[in-house]
């Protein structure tokens, strides 16, 4: 990695490391599975079903209702902490040591894929056009400014899902790379790049020998993507479709390699999932939603999917309660983006018709969902997956944009950087029935200093009757500073020294570019 690359991943991985969120039924439910496979060395939850809503019954037994990718990814893990914890004196079951097995388990999916993705991101939006300050810029957008920093922060599908489909929309853009060798001429900002910058990482041409392994990045990408949540199924065969069309210029050979990576990394992921649901419910192909309890609404349509409606797009879009703009206002310019890399460079089209199409299929996908706000949410977090999509087109904004424009939307991603990091903060999941997250509780909570208010916990599922600003002893949730011993709003000021040295790195790094050329 460059020094710019790593400043990223340290930056981004240790703001998503610094907060632990605790419980909720979502998380639980995913939990519960890691708890059975590691503790009861089963696939039932029926000793932990009590904590959550959020479980499937099938043949008098409970399940997990939730898509495995994320339970399964973190399970080697917390297998090999249990015994370590234990060694130490401490015991897996008790509070404390769900807490700690619990936030690792988020560390090492949510938090460590997120900022894996925002490097992998940065490198193909260099491929497909951007100044390095300019895939810069995406990658921390998706990364700090939207609802991906708390999603990150979270023991749910979401944030590790969008973050295979980038692995696999990364590799894809790395063979249209391939089969056009090193070109010279690339629409880049000569001021702001240089050429170690543009050929280092999956952007670059590789030798024919990473073909296999960039094929498996795609099939793998999108197929544990879709394991982690099922409706990134579609993203995953678009994705895989792009990838395709750039390998078809590098010969009929190479082609049948990297189509075959491509499928091979595809089913070993589905075959991961059908042996799952085989030995649930018997049957590969038996969904858990389909043994759901409660939630009846999920039996209608497709698994409470139906048809977009115009005014839950006006809700997730623009309104106060779950709207994605008003968090992170920079991704509106996101599709004029998209349409000058298109318009710069014919070559990367199709790689922004997918990103596009992608984008659009989950704000579509949310629009359609009966349960479309989410439950305890902050912003839409069904469409989440977009915003890496959305975040390509605002590399080619930064690269073109003149220092007056430059300005203006770095504002308005700070100012979204802000609101997420209020959220990560006090809560990233803002209970249903507060119709103004921000302005009721996130923003008057961060203000006096009340922080980590959610008192649901993977234990039992238990808070403080829904009183959030009446502290319980010990917190459910945390951050590091708190552990340090930090109280209110210094408990922050481990992270921001943090960010400090980060961004000096950063500036090191630019300035070496520039000097370079």
């Amino acid at each position: 990695m460059t020094r710019t690359r790593t400043a990223l991943f340290v930056l981004l991985f240790t703001s998503y490391a610094y907060f632990y969120q605790a419980g909720g039924w979502n998380q639980n439910s995913r939990f519960d599975l890691v708890r059975a496979i590691t503790n009861e060395h089963s696939l039932r939850i029926d000793p932990f079903q009590a904590n959550t809503g959020d479980k499937a019954f099938f043949d008098g037994h409970y399940y997990s209702d939730k898509a495995p990718g994320i339970a399964l990814a973190a399970t080697p893990v917390v297998w090999i902490a249990r015994p370590i914890l234990t060694f130490f004196g401490g015991d897996p079951e008790s509070y404390g040591g769900i807490a700690f097995l619990s936030y690792l388990a988020t560390v090492v999916t949510s938090g460590l894929f997120t900022a894996l993705a925002a490097v992998l991101l940065y490198d193909a939006c260099l491929a497909l056009g951007a100044s390095p300050g300019g895939a810069l810029f995406a990658a921390l957008t998706y990364g700090l400014a939207s609802p991906m920093w708390p999603l990150a922060t979270l023991f749910l599908g979401h944030a590790i899902s969008a973050a295979c489909l980038v692995v696999a929309f990364a590799a894809a853009v790395a063979l249209r790379r391939k089969a056009e060798g090193s070109p010279k001429g690339l629409p880049y900002d000569r001021n702001d790049t240089t050429t170690s910058d543009r050929d280092d990482g999956l952007q670059a041409a590789r030798p024919d020998s990473h073909d296999v392994l960039l094929g498996l990045a795609v099939g793998v990408g999108g197929g544990w993507a879709t394991v982690s949540e099922f409706p990134a199924a579609i993203g995953a065969a678009l994705i895989a479709a792009l990838a395709a069309w750039h390998a078809w210029p590098l010969g009929r050979e190479r082609f049948v390699r990297i189509a075959t990576a491509i499928v091979i990394g595809a089913l070993v992921c589905a075959a991961i999932l059908m042996a799952y649901q085989y030995a649930c419910f018997g049957s590969p192909f038996h969904v858990a939603y389909t043994s759901e309890q409660g939630f009846e609404a999920m039996q209608q349509g497709f698994f409470g999917i139906g048809t977009p409606r115009l005014v839950r797009l006006r809700r997730i879009l623009f309104e106060e309660y779950r709207g994605l703009l008003p968090i992170a206002p920079a991704l509106a310019l996101a599709p004029l983006g998209l349409v000058l890399i298109a318009v710069r460079d014919r070559r990367a089209r199709p790689a922004v018709v997918v990103a596009s199409i992608v984008a659009a299929y989950y704000i579509a996908l949310n629009a359609s969902y009966t349960y479309w706000e989410g439950g305890w949410s902050y912003g839409p977090r069904h469409l989440s997956p977009a915003i890496p999509f959305l975040a390509i087109g605002l590399s080619m904004i930064w690269t073109m944009a003149v220092p007056a424009i430059r300005v203006f939307v770095g504002t308005l991603a700070l100012v979204a950087a802000v609101l997420a990091l209020v959220a990560v903060s006090v809560m990233a999941q803002p209970p249903a029935e507060i119709r103004r997250p921000l302005a009721d509780l996130l923003l008057p909570a961060f203000r006096a200093g009340d922080l980590a208010l959610n008192t649901q916990r993977f234990t039992d599922g238990g808070g403080n009757g829904g009183a959030l600003r009446t502290h319980v002893d010990p917190k459910a949730a945390w951050n590091l500073g708190m552990k340090a011993g930090l109280t209110g709003h210094a408990s922050l000021a481990p992270l921001a020294i943090v960010w400090i040295a980060c961004a000096a790195w950063l500036t090191a790094a630019a300035r070496a570019r520039r000097s370079a050329v």
